[in-house]
């Protein structure tokens, strides 16, 4: 379950992924143009601490881009180099963003996602002190999944951030298509599959394979 608040941020995360994105090797797009939202969703972190959200972006006229996103009361150590920005939120205070490739709370969750198919958080917002469901803006699926009892993912020992993104785990090796478009999954492997308004039929997410 993935709690919201109705809250406000300073910046907003468009407006920092509006700046981060041009840098990143994988976007397809012009620099300094408006960022949109295509649709999200969310992973749970069981002990409550981070926030895991993959968001589908893109400008008017470009391809959809996906940038998985945690969001951090705190740096992660190490991660310098992965932040996406900080912002100001009006009920939790500062954040800090980061691409949550580098993650390894986003790592243990996506392999859980794809490996055991535990699907996205169910997402609540509290309403003058009541729980409202909040209805997902694009629908996830796991293809191939295999056991549910998948081995401890551990750290995130090296991310390889070219057109897709490889993430290798003590256990697993997670790939994440930046640029997901149509086309099958690749039936020899375990694959995250979604769709979204303006994408009405299944297309890769993400991949993966244990070590």
């Amino acid at each position: 379950m993935a709690l919201l608040h109705r809250a406000t941020l300073r910046p907003s995360k468009l407006d920092l992924l509006a700046t981060w994105l041009p840098g990143r090797p994988w976007y397809h797009g012009p620099a300094g143009v408006e960022v949109l939202s295509r649709g999200a969703y969310r992973f749970d972190d069981p002990a409550g601490e981070v926030g895991i959200e993959t968001m589908l972006v893109g400008t008017a006229d470009g391809p959809v881009h996906q940038v998985p996103l945690t969001y951090r009361a705190a740096p992660l150590d190490g991660a310098d180099d992965w932040l996406v920005g900080t912002t100001e939120h009006s009920v939790l205070g500062p954040r800090w963003v980061y691409d949550g490739c580098a993650d390894p709370v986003y790592a243990t969750a996506l392999a859980q996602a794809i490996l055991a198919d535990t699907g996205q958080a169910e997402q609540y917002i509290e309403v003058d002190g009541r729980r409202e469901l909040r209805e997902p803006t694009m629908t996830i699926a796991a293809s191939g999944a295999g056991d549910a009892d998948v081995a401890p993912v551990g750290a995130v020992r090296r991310v390889v951030d070219e057109d897709t993104t490889l993430i290798v785990t003590d256990s697993v090796e997670l790939v994440v298509v930046r640029r997901p478009e149509g086309g099958d999954a690749a039936a020899s492997e375990a694959t995250l599959l979604g769709t979204w308004n303006g994408q009405p039929t299944s297309v890769p997410l993400a991949y993966a394979r244990p070590r």
